[in-house]
């Protein structure tokens, strides 16, 4: 069986190979624990990520949120289009405009605003979320639906009213907990 220097080496190569498969298969711990280790380390690394999102978004826009309470919607715009250049496509950022806009009487440009936002980050349609923007939305939503179906009945061509219609539409199954 043992014939030659080439037979020896292989069976010697084998050998080892078992020994080590055998090491490697002692020593590894067990499969459920360690998913479950690395589904932990996964979730407390969302959760981190997250808690340092929600801080970010709060000294980002706390400038424009303080303006929005003392009544300055101007300054406030400004100080979003600043933000913007630096931090382009922010769900937030598009919340807070969507809020001005709707303040100033911008009905069409404020759903745009909001459906964007909620497009880009979903979670400010949930109600447990800390960057919850449910409420406003809801409100928007449903005066909304009479201004713009009332300017539909005058006006059935209008494009505008009728894309912002789409995207009242859009917002209302967010709100109603539809997915995209």
């Amino acid at each position: 069986m043992l014939k030659g220097t080439f037979d020896k080496l292989l069976w010697i190569a084998l050998i080892a190979l078992a020994v080590a498969l055998a090491v490697i298969v002692a020593t590894s711990s067990r499969p459920g624990k360690e998913v479950g280790g690395k589904a932990l380390d996964r979730a407390l690394e969302r959760a981190m990520t997250y808690q340092s999102r929600v801080a970010l978004i709060h000294e980002l826009y706390g400038p424009v949120e303080s303006l929005i309470k003392s009544g300055e919607d101007q300054a406030a715009l400004l100080k979003l289009i600043e933000i913007e250049k630096t931090y382009p496509g922010e769900a937030h950022g598009q919340m807070l405009k969507g809020e001005i806009q709707y303040r100033l009487g911008a009905l069409d440009e404020a759903v745009a605003s909001y459906a964007n936002g909620v497009k880009l980050r979903g979670d400010y349609v949930d109600q447990g979320n800390p960057l919850s923007r449910r409420n406003e939305i809801n409100r928007v939503v449903e005066s909304g639906l009479q201004t713009i179906s009332a300017r539909l009945l005058l006006h059935p061509d209008n494009r505008t009213a009728k894309a912002t219609m789409q995207l009242l539409y859009y917002l209302q199954s967010r709100l109603a907990g539809g997915c995209e």
